[in-house]
């Protein structure tokens, strides 16, 4: 079993968010061809088993309930077997993503892939990510970052560990 993002081990947000996985100006205006081009950047990565199975998930989930927070965030994820370690994307929407089932317009997309059995530290992962963006000046951060580094930053900024 492979020990990685969580799993037997506390992890830190700053270590799941890489610039790589930081899409600075989301083109989509619609929700679900939002989500699929932020997950897009999962596709490569070599945590993800299957791709396509992940997306399946990851949109069946978002259809069963919505996965916005408030505060212009929100959070389509999926547990499943086709990501063998966490993984996250994230993309910012300068001028906002509606997502019709909340009818809140969404800036920052967290797509989020946990495998099954990571249950605690999915759990985890959710509640400090969820902890640290309800803070007005950390989304002012992440909304005003130049770079995919800079966004990535304001996550080493934060003590929060999964």
């Amino acid at each position: 079993m492979e020990r990685g993002h969580g799993e037997g081990r506390t992890v830190k947000l700053a270590e799941l968010i890489q610039p790589g996985l930081v899409l600075l100006d989301i083109k989509e205006t619609k929700r679900t061809a939002a989500i699929h081009e932020v997950a897009l950047l999962l596709e490569k990565d070599p945590g993800v088993i299957n791709f396509r199975s992940f997306y399946d998930e990851l949109l069946a989930r978002e259809r069963v309930e919505a996965t916005s927070l408030g505060n212009g965030v929100a959070f389509p994820h999926a547990r499943t077997d086709h990501v063998k370690k966490m993984v996250l994307a994230v993309g910012r929407s300068p001028a906002g993503v509606v997502f019709e089932n909340s009818g809140e317009t969404i800036h920052l997309i967290f797509v989020i892939g946990t495998p099954r059995r990571m249950v605690t530290e999915y759990l985890a992962l959710v509640g400090a990510m969820a902890r640290l963006l309800r803070s007005e000046e950390v989304r002012r951060k992440l909304m005003s970052a130049r770079t995919p580094e800079e966004f990535a930053a304001v996550f080493s900024e934060d003590p929060e560990e999964v």
